[in-house]
C-alpha cells in the first residue's frame, strides 16, 4: 500500500468508510499537495520543535490519536470515533476525520504513551504548540489545566500525574469559531470569499522534554549592534542558589565569546567585528547555554541570535524610512497567509512550508506580511536562515453575527466598544504571542489590527505594544481606519497601487499595507470548480497576468521617491476561493516565472530619488480644474481648447454616466527623465499628453487616488506649456475626479 492509499484508509476508518456531505464540503475536490500525498502517522512533522531552545531529549506525541465529537455539555465519552492524524485539524484531510466541529460541541482526543525509564527522576514536561481553541487536559485522570487561545504554544509540568507503564493522556477542546470574539483569523462556520474554512482542536505539534527541576525556560537575545554586544535575557526555573549560567557564543564552529553569570541575570557579551544580519547575507550565531552546579551540569540548551536592528529615521530625502542596520531598506513581500488545502493552517510537512518562503526568496522579495496567522516556530527559523524579513499581524476577533458592528468601518468616528471580558483575552493572547516569537530576528513589525477588524482601543493597544517590545516598528492598523498612533500610516489600495501623502503624516513611515490581488483561476488547481474564483481583477493566461503584475510595479517604483517605504502584494498563493496568489493552492504551479519576478522587483530597491510637483492634486487642498461637462469629439481630444473649459475646485464631482473632460496645464523648464501621475476617477479615463493618447481606459472602481507611471511617454513633453487632458466616461455616480502629476 502505497502512503497516499495508506492516508485514505484512515480516513476511511475514521468516518466509517465513503465520503459524506459534509466532506465534500470541507473540499470541494479532496485537493491535495504533493507533501500532503506523502504524509503517514509515521512521519506527520517529526522535527524537533522548538529551534530557538533545543534539548537533546524529546519525543513527539504526533501520529494517530483517538478521537470523538459530542455535545458540548457531554460527558467525557467511553468509545471514540475512530483515529485522528495529529497536527492536523478535523476539518482537514490530512487530519482522517474531514469533519466540522460546531460551537455546539467539543471534539476529545485520546493518546497513551509511555516514558523512558532514563527520564525517572526528571520533571517532564508536556507541550502543545497551538490548539483552537479552549483546550482541557488530563493525564491518567488528573487534570493539567485549562488553556484558552487559539495560537500561543503552552505546556503543563506532567511529573506528579505520571504513573508506572502506560500513560493516559486526554484532551477536550471547545471552540467557537465565528459564533465568539476571540481571535480566530479568517475562519468562519460558512466558508466563501475571503473567509476559509473553520479549524479545531491540536494544529501544531504535541510533545514531551524531561528536565532537571532548574532549567531554562526562556532565551531573549537582544543585539545591540553600535556598541557591538548582544544582551542575553534568560529565565531560570527552579534555581536555587549555587547555579552559574555558562554561555559560548560561536561563529561557524568557533568560540568567539564567553561568559559566567547568575541565572536570570542580562548576559552582555562582546561581538567583535559583527557580521550583520539581512535577506543578502542572513547571518546567525550559534550560542551554547548550560546551567552547572557544583561541578554538575543541570540543563543545556543550543540556540541562536543575529546581530541586527530595525529601527525608524530619515533616508538622504528626509522621508521616515525603516532603517536595517542604520540603512534605509525598501520593503517589498507578499501577504502570507500560511493556509494549506490538505492541511489547513497546519503545513502538510516542514518542506512545504519551507517550498513557499524558498518561493518568494527566488522571486526576489525581502519581506513578508504573515496576515493574522502565527506558524509554528520552525517557520520563523527558517525565516531568519534563508533571510526573509517578517511583519507579523495579531490574529483578528470578531463574531459574524455582529459584523457590521465590530468590524470598524474606514470613516468610522469611533472603534468598536469592545466587551472588557473580550478586550481582555485579546490582548493576553497578542501578550503571549509576542512573548513567544520576540526572539525572531526576522520579524521586524507588529500588527496589532487589521482593516478595523475587531478594532477596539486602537491608541492604547498599539502603544502598549510599543513600549513592551521598543526593539521593532509597530504598524498599529494595516489598513482604513488609522487613528494617528503606531509608528507606520498603512493603506489598502486595490488594485492600486496608492499611498497616504507623506507631508500630512510627519514622523510616521508610508506604507501600502495590501495592493494588487490580481486573480488567475487555473482550472486544474481550483478548490471550487465552477463556483465564484476571484480576485480584484481577473485574467486568464500568464502573459495578461504578467503584463498587468508589471504595471503594477511600473507604476509602483516612483512612489518611493515620494515617501513610500514598504509595499505588500496580495498574495503568495490562492485560498479557496481566492485565486490571486503568486502559486496556486496545491502549490503545484508558479503563475510567474521567479527569475522574471525578481528582474520586475530590481529597481524597487535601487536609491530613491526626489521628485517635483508639477499640478498639484486636490488631496490636502482644493485644486482649481479646468472642467468640460459634454463629451470631447476627436479633435478636441487631440487639441483641446481652453477656452470652453470652465474652473472648479477639485476634487470635482460627476453625475452617474455624465461624460466630459478635464484639463491640467503645466510648465516644464525642462522635460525631465520620470513623469508620475496621481489620479483618483470612480469612472473610466482616458489620457492624453500634449495631444497624444498615453492610456486607452484607466478603470478605477474604488475611491482612492491611484499612481500611474507616464514615463515611458517623456519624450512627449516640451519645455515650456504642457497640456495633460482625462476624457472622463461611464462615471460610477456620484464620482470625484482629481489629478495631480509629479516630475524627476
Amino acid at each position: 500500500m502505497n502512503k497516499r492509499m495508506m492516508l485514505l484508509a484512515v480516513s476511511a476508518l475514521c468516518m466509517g468508510g465513503g465520503a459524506t456531505a459534509q466532506e465534500a464540503k470541507l473540499n470541494p475536490v479532496n485537493m491535495m499537495t504533493e507533501w500532503g500525498e506523502q504524509v503517514t502517522p509515521e512521519n506527520a512533522w517529526r522535527e524537533y520543535p522548538r529551534p530557538q531552545l533545543k534539548r537533546d531529549q524529546w519525543v513527539s506525541l504526533n501520529g494517530l490519536w483517538d478521537y470523538a465529537i459530542a455535545s458540548r455539555d457531554a460527558a467525557k465519552p467511553e468509545h471514540f470515533d475512530g483515529k485522528i492524524l495529529v497536527p492536523f485539524a478535523p476539518e482537514s484531510v490530512l487530519s482522517g476525520v474531514q469533519q466540522a466541529v460546531t460551537p455546539e460541541e467539543k471534539l476529545w482526543y485520546r493518546k497513551t504513551f509511555h516514558v523512558a525509564d532514563s527520564w525517572k527522576g526528571k520533571t517532564v514536561l508536556l507541550h502543545f504548540d497551538a490548539v483552537d481553541w479552549e483546550a482541557e487536559v488530563w493525564l491518567n485522570g488528573k487534570k493539567l489545566g485549562v488553556h484558552r487561545g487559539g495560537n500561543d504554544p503552552f505546556h503543563f509540568d506532567i511529573t506528579s500525574a505520571l504513573k508506572r507503564g502506560e500513560q493516559l493522556l486526554e484532551v477536550a477542546v471547545w471552540d467557537p469559531t465565528d459564533t465568539g470574539t476571540q481571535p480566530r483569523g479568517k475562519q468562519v462556520l460558512d466558508p466563501k470569499g475571503i473567509w476559509y474554512t473553520p479549524v479545531t482542536g491540536i494544529w501544531q505539534s504535541v510533545w514531551l522534554e524531561p528536565v532537571e527541576k532548574t532549567h531554562v525556560t526562556a532565551i531573549l537575545p537582544e543585539p545591540d549592534i553600535d556598541k557591538g554586544i548582544v544582551l542575553l535575557k534568560n529565565k531560570v526555573n527552579g534555581a536555587l542558589g549555587g547555579e552559574k549560567l555558562e554561555i559560548k557564543v560561536l561563529d561557524r564552529g568557533n568560540t568567539i565569546a564567553a561568559a559566567t553569570a547568575a541565572p536570570n541575570e542580562p548576559v552582555s557579551l562582546a561581538v567583535p567585528n559583527a557580521r550583520l544580519w539581512s535577506p543578502a547575507d542572513p547571518h546567525l550565531y550559534r550560542l551554547e547555554v548550560r546551567v552547572v552546579k557544583g561541578g554538575r551540569v543541570l540543563d543545556r540548551v543550543e540556540s541562536y541570535f543575529a546581530m541586527r536592528k530595525i529601527s525608524k529615521g530619515k533616508d538622504a530625502l528626509g522621508y521616515e524610512r525603516m532603517l536595517l542596520n542604520n540603512k534605509p531598506l525598501f520593503q517589498y513581500g507578499p501577504l502570507d497567509q500560511g493556509w494549506w488545502p490538505d492541511g489547513l493552517l497546519t503545513p502538510p510537512s516542514e518542506k512545504a512550508m519551507l517550498y513557499d518562503m524558498e518561493v518568494l526568496k527566488e522571486m526576489g522579495f525581502n519581506m513578508l506580511r504573515k496576515h493574522i496567522k502565527v506558524e509554528p516556530s520552525r517557520y520563523y527559523y527558517y525565516a531568519d536562515s534563508i533571510g526573509l524579513l517578517v511583519w507579523q499581524d495579531m490574529v483578528s476577533g470578531f463574531a459574524t453575527a455582529e459584523q457590521e458592528v465590530q468590524h470598524v468601518k474606514a470613516n468610522a468616528e469611533k472603534d468598536w466598544d469592545r466587551p472588557a471580558a473580550s478586550a481582555e483575552q485579546f490582548e493576553a493572547e497578542w501578550k503571549a504571542i509576542m512573548d513567544h516569537l520576540r526572539f525572531f530576528p526576522s520579524i521586524v513589525v507588529w500588527v496589532p489590527f487589521n482593516e478595523g477588524w475587531g478594532q477596539y482601543n486602537t491608541k492604547r493597544v498599539v502603544e502598549w505594544t510599543m513600549a513592551y517590545d521598543p526593539s521593532r516598528i509597530v504598524n498599529g492598523v494595516s489598513g482604513w481606519t488609522d487613528r494617528g498612533v503606531g509608528h507606520m500610516n498603512d493603506a489598502h489600495h486595490y488594485p492600486g497601487p496608492g499611498m497616504e501623502p507623506a507631508s500630512e503624516n510627519p514622523g510616521r513611515i508610508i506604507v501600502l499595507g495590501e495592493f494588487g490581488g490580481l486573480g488567475w483561476p487555473m482550472e486544474e488547481h481550483l478548490w471550487n470548480p465552477g463556483m465564484r474564483n476571484w480576485g480584484y481583477r481577473t485574467y486568464y493566461s500568464e502573459g495578461e497576468l504578467v503584463k498587468e503584475y508589471a504595471d503594477l510595479l511600473h507604476n509602483l517604483q516612483p512612489m518611493i521617491g515620494r515617501g513610500l517605504a514598504a509595499a505588500v502584494y496580495t498574495q503568495t498563493t490562492d485560498v479557496e476561493g481566492e485565486v490571486n496568489g503568486l502559486i496556486t493552492y496545491d502549490r503545484k504551479r508558479v503563475k510567474i516565472v521567479p527569475h522574471l519576478m525578481r528582474i520586475l522587483h530590481e529597481p524597487l530597491f535601487r536609491q530613491p530619488q526626489q521628485w517635483q510637483t508639477a499640478a498639484e492634486d486636490s488631496e490636502l487642498a482644493p485644486q482649481d480644474l479646468q472642467v468640460y461637462r459634454q463629451k470631447l469629439s476627436e479633435a478636441q481630444l487631440l487639441a483641446p481648447d481652453p477656452a470652453i473649459f470652465s474652473v472648479e475646485r477639485g476634487p470635482v464631482k460627476f453625475k452617474k454616466g455624465q461624460q466630459g473632460a478635464l484639463l491640467r496645464v503645466f510648465t516644464l523648464d525642462q522635460p525631465g527623465e520620470q513623469l508620475q501621475l496621481r489620479l483618483l476617477a470612480h469612472a473610466d479615463i482616458r489620457i492624453f499628453l500634449n495631444g497624444k493618447e498615453v492610456v486607452s481606459k484607466f478603470v478605477n472602481t474604488r475611491r482612492h487616488y491611484d499612481e500611474i507611471n507616464l514615463s515611458a511617454f517623456r519624450d512627449f513633453l516640451i519645455d515650456g506649456k504642457n497640456t495633460l487632458l482625462l476624457e472622463v466616461s461611464d462615471a460610477r455616480g456620484p464620482a470625484d475626479v482629481d489629478v495631480g502629476l509629479f516630475v524627476r
